[in-house]
C-alpha cells in the first residue's frame, strides 16, 4: 500500500512507523519543517499508572510494550523504563497512595507503596521532605525534543518513506488524495490526518462538529542537576487529575486540603523528569478557556519550583527554558482518541490529550489494524 500521513508529531510519526514496518510505502507531510507542537513540548513520559481502567489502561500498557520494542531498535529515542514516584507529604495523601497500591489493578499498573527510607534508597537525589511515595514500575520516558527526528531518520533508511516538510495540506481531493499548499496532489491507498491541535482550516471543514478541545500548558527546563534522578517524579496534586486514583480516599484528601490558590487557578500538578543531559523538565499547568493567553505566567513557575525544591532538598539548577504548548483532547468519555473517517479513504486521528506521548504507538497500531494495513 501507499499511505499518506499528514502531521509529523508523535501520533503521525507512529502511524508512519507502523505502515513502514508492515511493508508499505509512506509519504509524510508536515506543515512545519519538522514537528514543533505538543509532541516536542512535553515531558516525554510514557505515563501508565494513572490511566482510567478499561480501554485507556489497555492502550497505555500496549503502548508501553511498543515503546520498549521501538526503543531497542532506535536507541536515539532515549527510552528508559525508569518508573515514577508520586511523593506524598501528609496522611491524607498517603491514604490515596495506599488505596491505589492495594487496589485490584495495582499489580497490572506496577504500583507499590514506599516509605521515606525506601524512596531515598531508590533515589538519593530526593533529600527533601515527604512521607513516602506511590511507585509505578510501568512508567517510562523518552526524549521528546529529539524523538521525532530520530524516528524519521530510521524511517528514511527503509527506502519506503518520504518526508515532505513545509507542506500544509489544504484540500482533500476526491478519494484517498490530498493537495498541499504548493499545489501538489498526493495519492495513496489511505490518507491519515494526524493534525494535533490544528483544528481549524481543513480539519474544521472535514469534521465541523469535532468533539475535541484544545488545552494549553506551561513548562520549563533547568540546567543539569549534577546528580542522577532516574525516576520521574510527581506530587500528590497529580492524584486529582488522573482517573485511576478516584475514590473515597481522594475525596477525603480533596476535602481535607485545598490546593494552593495558584495551583487551583492553573489546575496544576508537579511532574519532573530528568533529561539525557541531566536537566529537569518541570511542569505543568492546564488552561481550557479560549482564547488562550499569548504570554506565560510567572506565578505557576514559582509554585512548581518551590514544590520541586521541597522534594530535592536543595535549590533547582538555573532555569534555561520556559515555554507553552497546546494539545488536542477528546471530550468523549471512555475514548482514548477521536478516530473518524471523514472522506472515502481518509481518516482523522486526533485528540489523545495528555496521553499522546504515552499512547501514540498503540493508537497508531489500532488504526493500522482497523484499516487492514
Amino acid at each position: 500500500m501507499r499511505v499518506i500521513v499528514v502531521g509529523a508529531g508523535v501520533v503521525g510519526t507512529m502511524h508512519a512507523w507502523h505502515a513502514v514496518q508492515r511493508g508499505h510505502e509512506v509519504v509524510h507531510l508536515e506543515r512545519e519543517a519538522e514537528a514543533r507542537g505538543a509532541s516536542v513540548r512535553n515531558f516525554g513520559l510514557v505515563w501508565v499508572g494513572g490511566r482510567a481502567g478499561g480501554a485507556e489502561l489497555d492502550t497505555a500498557l500496549r503502548a508501553r510494550e511498543l515503546w520498549e520494542e521501538i526503543g531497542a531498535a532506535v536507541p536515539g529515542l532515549g527510552f528508559r523504563g525508569n518508573g515514577s514516584l508520586t511523593l506524598v507529604t501528609n496522611e491524607a495523601e498517603l491514604a490515596v497512595a495506599r488505596a491505589a497500591a492495594e487496589g485490584p489493578e495495582a499489580a497490572r499498573r506496577g504500583f507499590e507503596l514506599l516509605g521515606t527510607a525506601e524512596v531515598r534508597a531508590l533515589e538519593p537525589a530526593l533529600r527533601g521532605t515527604f512521607l513516602g511515595a506511590l511507585r509505578c514500575g510501568r512508567d517510562a520516558a523518552v526524549e521528546p525534543r529529539t524523538a521525532q527526528r530520530v524516528l524519521k531518520a530510521e524511517l528514511l533508511t527503509s527506502g519506503r518513506y518520504t518526508f515532505l516538510g513545509g507542506r500544509e495540506v489544504r484540500e482533500v481531493v476526491g478519494e484517498r488524495a490530498v493537495r498541499d499548499d504548493r499545489g501538489d496532489v498526493h495519492h495513496g491507498d489511505a490518507v491519515v490526518l494526524c493534525t494535533g491541535a490544528w483544528l481549524g482550516g481543513l480539519v474544521k471543514e472535514l469534521a465541523p462538529e469535532l468533539p475535541v478541545r484544545r488545552v494549553r500548558l506551561q513548562m520549563m527546563q533547568t540546567g543539569p542537576l549534577g546528580e542522577r534522578l532516574a525516576s520521574s517524579v510527581a506530587d500528590a496534586d497529580s492524584f486529582r487529575y488522573y482517573p485511576a486514583y478516584g475514590g473515597a480516599a481522594l475525596d477525603a484528601m480533596a476535602a481535607a486540603q485545598a490546593q494552593p490558590p495558584v495551583a487551583a487557578e492553573h489546575r496544576m500538578q508537579l511532574l519532573m523528569v530528568q533529561r539525557a543531559d541531566g536537566g529537569l523538565t518541570i511542569g505543568d499547568t492546564h488552561e481550557y478557556e479560549t482564547p488562550f493567553a499569548f504570554d506565560v505566567d510567572e506565578a505557576p513557575y514559582r509554585h512548581l519550583a518551590a514544590v520541586a525544591e521541597s522534594f530535592l532538598g536543595r535549590p533547582l539548577p538555573a532555569v534555561r527554558r520556559r515555554w507553552a504548548g497546546v494539545y488536542a483532547q477528546c471530550l468523549e468519555s471512555g475514548r482514548v482518541v477521536h478516530r473518524e473517517q471523514v472522506r472515502e479513504g481518509v481518516w482523522l486521528v486526533t485528540g489523545p490529550g495528555g496521553r499522546g506521548m504515552t499512547c501514540s504507538p498503540a493508537i497508531a497500531e489500532t488504526t493500522a489494524n482497523e484499516l487492514g494495513w
